[in-house]
């Protein structure tokens, strides 16, 4: 799940835990598990879809959790303000993915209980870090919803990729040439060989 690899502590209506402190998401009983799949008829694709749309609400319920925490480190500032917007932002997001995959006939992964921090925050600090950090990895997740998702749908991931890049930027995260994407490793070139005079 997108939201256990972004290591960051994101959850819907339940306050964050103090920061650094550990807790484990509850397994939900069996007869609540999300459904991944749409409907008997769709095509391998739309399963694909709905995977990839899974991965990317599960990210968000972490954004939220994740906001949570940024905000209660911040002091009553600009950068406060800012996280108050990006919190809002990722519950539209998250709101909006559960809809969309409800209309596609699939059960919208809930949120844990509570997630992992990536490392403490106690500090203005530790909370930029995090919310670069939570910025940051979304955009791996939007990258592989661009390209799981159809045309009507890409537009809307291509979009939230778009806001998680700007956003990683303004929480100091390094930039890079295609968010989301990892940098190529570097070929080995071959030493060049002795020519005699």
């Amino acid at each position: 799940m997108h939201a256990v690899a972004l290591g960051d502590t994101t959850a819907s209506a339940t306050p964050p835990p103090a920061a650094g402190t550990p807790t484990e998401a509850p397994t939900a009983p069996p007869g609540d598990q999300p459904t991944n799949s749409p409907s008997p008829s769709a095509t391998p694709s739309a399963a694909a879809a709905v995977t990839a749309l899974q991965g990317a609400l599960g990210a968000e319920h972490a954004a939220v959790y994740g906001y949570g925490v940024v905000g209660a480190r911040l002091p009553e500032d600009q950068q406060r303000a800012d996280a108050r917007t990006a919190y809002a932002a990722h519950e539209a997001r998250r709101d909006s993915w559960q809809r969309l995959l409800a209309s596609l006939g699939a059960t919208p992964t809930a949120a844990a209980g509570g997630y992992q921090l990536p490392f403490a925050v106690t500090d203005t600090a530790g909370a930029t870090r995090l919310a670069a950090h939570l910025e940051t990895r979304l955009t791996a997740v939007y990258a592989d919803l661009v390209a799981a998702v159809p045309g009507p749908q890409r537009s809307a991931a291509a979009d939230a990729l778009r806001e998680c890049a700007l956003r990683a930027h303004r929480w100091g995260a390094a930039d890079t040439a295609f968010p989301g994407i990892p940098e190529p490793l570097p070929t080995p070139t071959a030493a060049p060989s002795a020519t005699r005079p």
